[in-house]
């Protein structure tokens, strides 16, 4: 009865053995919270153990160091940005259909993962090599996304002969460094710790994503529009 009892007891702890990748996933988790809370600097193992409800060494163990930890928070956070946005491209639509919803998804993206945002748009940007380098890479692999976007736009409307190839990735430069700008408004933490993308649609201003999408819109595509129709801006002499 007592081995019995025993071999019960052994049989329960291992079928409540959490495997690794998901214990590795909630200390991702827990990171992310920290980092993005804390900084990357104030942020401490013990911390981040504590709220993923593990040991400090079993950090370790998984993830070695504070700056192999960061740097996997960085390319997992980075990975899932870009898949939302290019999972979110209506691919059979007009152009600018596709950069709209393209826009759509970022931005509810980065509502619906504010401490995420906050790490890569923030933390990573700050703290030099190798941490600027990875959100560097994913923004670069956006900024090229967006570029065969407005390339298709440009061919759409029978003006890529027109436009430079240089011309349309300097819009697409800024096409999204206004989209990070416009995201870090929609989504700072009000006074009760709350991220303003994630509140009801109209409080306090914050908008939702297809309202941040369409603004955007409004501001860079209309422009694009007229550009591509031929009509350009030039200094008065």
């Amino acid at each position: 009865m007592g081995r019995a009892g025993r071999a019960c007891g052994v049989s329960a702890v291992k079928s409540k053995r959490v495997p690794r990748a998901v214990r590795e996933q909630q200390m991702l988790d827990a990171a992310v919270r920290t980092f993005a809370r804390r900084g990357y600097r104030a942020a401490s193992m013990d911390e981040i153990a504590e709220v993923a409800g593990v040991s400090k060494p079993l950090v370790y163990l998984y993830l070695n160091s504070k700056e192999e930890l960061f740097s996997a928070v960085i390319r997992r956070e980075s990975a899932a940005l870009v898949e939302a946005v290019t999972a979110a491209v209506e691919p059979d639509a007009p152009a600018d259909r596709q950069l709209w919803s393209g826009l759509t998804g970022f931005f509810a993206h980065t509502a619906e993962h504010p401490d995420g945002w906050a790490v890569l748009h923030q933390q990573a940007r700050t703290h030099g090599e190798p941490f600027a380098l990875e959100v560097a890479a994913m923004r670069a692999e956006i900024v090229r996304f967006v570029t065969e976007l407005i390339g298709a736009a440009a061919q759409e409307a029978g003006c890529i002969g027109e436009l430079a190839d240089r011309e349309v990735a300097g819009l697409a430069h800024a096409l999204v460094g206004a989209a990070e700008s416009l995201a870090e408004w929609a989504n700072v933490r009000t006074d009760d710790g709350t991220s303003g993308g994630r509140e009801r649609e109209g409080e306090r201003g914050r908008p939702a994503a297809k309202d941040a999408a369409a603004t955007l819109m409004n501001f860079a595509w209309a422009g694009m529009g007229r550009l591509m129709d031929g009509e350009r801006w030039a200094p008065e002499a």
